[in-house]
């Protein structure tokens, strides 16, 4: 049997054996599609109106903040403009409320925990019930749609290779994930040129339809294509951008190296994913407004990206401002987003290998108990690696592992947020900075 008929057939069982509900929600999701967009306008003023009544009868923090302000759910379902009234929520107030942002009514004892990016303020912990992690994998499901994924056709999924090896358990629940999606995982961790060479001939031995990862690492995958490698425009047919900012760059590298199709994607530990490029190689990310209410809020010379979301009634987040800086478009009755400047990775030498910034997020993320890390590349081959730990983090242990990994190309400090670097708007940061020690002796 192939693989594809072996994931048609598991699936479905996978799904049932783990108690989720994702296929049917697909097919709510394939039927609202094919709605007017006036009876989807409708459906969703209607499920937005929903969402707030639940949280001002169920949520401590909605309940003290509406009958603060004087806020009427019911007149919501007769005039969606009122909703402008409800003030805006951001990580500060989410870190400062807690547990008082949950629903009493949620079963806190099946909840699923995300964890943030810091770039604006320390990470934050976002809480999803079951049918609300099941309508994340669904949408996921439904935009791999618009790149012409089909459940017969084989995904790449790029990710991390960790130092240490991964327990069992966790290999044997990774290995029927693959087969169920019908994905071959491509594990990276430095950019070497043998590193390189590995990942083209992975993808060159499984000629999958299409590959998912960030940006950063298939551009440097396509430079080193193009001068070293025979053929990259037969390795696949599309590229899914995820993780972090896909520029213009980057997008016409590697079109023009692999020949392929560009999707882009947004999302976050908030929502999932909530925009994606219907069309290949389009810069207008089309909103999933049956995952959230969007909205832009003037900032400086920019416009900062504000949704509220339609899915998760254990933790309804209302006009959370996401800190990601975009243009929120209309465009024949659909909202787009375009020109996002959101989270930048960089790359890192540590003795003679080179590293992606989001390798070391992955890794450190796997390590726990650090909230934000920033490097500074101290010497061509040394960083310094700047650490902020969460409350009882073990400081020992995380400098133990450090130190296995990396030995004496990183100096390892740990510091309070407010002592990281930051540039632009709202004290965001990069996660590499480079000294003027380090860039004097790489010139």
């Amino acid at each position: 049997m192939s693989g594809a008929l072996i994931s048609y057939v598991l699936y479905p069982l996978v799904e049932r054996q783990q108690k989720r509900n994702i296929l049917p929600k697909l097919a709510q999701l394939r039927a609202f599609s094919a709605l007017s967009r006036e009876e989807r306008s409708h459906a969703i003023q209607q499920r937005l109106a929903e969402v707030v009544a639940a949280a001002a009868a169920t949520v401590p923090y909605y309940r003290d903040l509406f009958q603060a302000i004087g806020f009427d759910p019911e007149r919501l379902a007769k005039d969606s403009a009122y909703f402008q009234d409800i003030p805006y929520l951001t990580k500060d107030i989410i870190r400062e409320q807690g547990e008082r942002l949950l629903s009493e009514d949620c079963d806190r004892t099946a909840l699923h925990v995300r964890k943030t990016g810091g770039s604006t303020g320390p990470s934050t912990l976002i809480y999803y019930d079951n049918e609300a992690l099941d309508w994340t994998a669904a949408a996921n499901l439904f935009v791999l749609e618009w790149t012409g994924k089909k459940r017969y056709t084989k995904e790449a999924h790029f990710s991390s290779e960790f130092p240490e090896e991964t327990p069992w358990r966790d290999r044997l629940r990774e290995s029927i994930k693959c087969i169920t999606l019908n994905r071959v995982n491509i594990r990276t961790a430095n950019f070497d040129d043998a590193a390189l060479e590995s990942i083209l001939r992975q993808l060159q031995r499984t000629r999958p339809y299409g590959v998912q990862g960030h940006p950063s690492t298939l551009y440097t995958l396509a430079l080193y294509a193009k001068r070293h490698f025979a053929n990259p425009q037969s390795l696949f047919k599309v590229f899914e951008s995820t993780g972090e900012v896909l520029d213009a760059k980057q997008r016409d590298a590697i079109a023009d190296v692999f020949k392929c199709q560009i999707f882009d994607r947004y999302g976050n530990a908030e929502f999932g994913v909530v925009a994606h490029s219907e069309f290949p190689q389009s810069s207008h990310l089309k909103v999933l407004d049956f995952m959230v209410w969007s909205e832009a809020v003037a900032a400086d010379s920019q416009n900062e990206i504000v949704f509220t979301g339609l899915r998760n009634a254990a933790m309804p987040l209302l006009r959370y401002k996401t800190g990601d800086l975009g243009d929120l478009v209309r465009v024949d009755g659909e909202s787009y987003i375009t020109n996002i400047a959101g989270r930048i990775h960089d790359m890192v030498r540590l003795g003679n290998r080179q590293y992606p910034t989001h390798y070391l997020q992955d890794l450190l993320d796997r390590l726990g108990g650090i909230d934000e890390f920033q490097l500074e590349q101290v010497a061509p081959d040394r960083c310094l690696l700047r650490l902020v730990l969460a409350p009882h983090a073990d400081a020992d242990q995380i400098r133990e592992r450090v130190t296995a990994w990396w030995g004496e190309h990183v100096t390892l400090e740990f510091v309070a947020f407010n002592d990281l670097k930051r540039v632009g708007w709202r004290s965001k940061f990069r996660h590499l900075v480079n000294s003027p020690v380090a860039e004097e002796l790489s010139s």
